[in-house]
């Protein structure tokens, strides 16, 4: 089974393309792409161990993930509006909780993470 260079490079765009929408019409995930530039510049020059690394890169990944698919659920949810209107706030709701949800706990580790640097 060979790999399709051509096939694969349109998957790529394709990708680029949804990340850099969501990122210009996306508030919180600038935010939080933002907090994750200054978190990893922290990290650095605090020269955590590659552990904490680890956890860092893994906490900010998945508050990031989850934007991105809160950011699918709305549109879908958009979408389906009238098929759906009496659970599309709910819906919305859901989604944003579980960014939250990531949110607080990527903070909580990064507090446990750089604490006994900065203290």
């Amino acid at each position: 089974m060979a790999i399709k260079i051509k096939r694969l490079f349109k998957s790529f765009s394709y990708a680029f393309r949804g990340l850099f929408k969501i990122f210009r019409e996306e508030q919180n995930l600038r935010i939080q792409t933002a907090v994750a530039v200054l978190v990893f510049l922290g990290a650095y020059l605090l020269r955590i161990s590659r552990f904490e690394w680890l956890i860092l890169i893994l906490s900010v990944s998945l508050v990031i993930l989850m934007e991105v698919i809160n950011s699918v659920v709305e549109r879908i949810v958009d979408v389906l509006k009238l098929r759906v209107d009496h659970y599309a706030k709910e819906i919305k709701d859901i989604a944003a909780a579980a960014v939250m949800v990531a949110s607080l706990f990527a903070v909580i580790i990064g507090a446990i993470i750089f604490s006994p640097y900065l203290f």
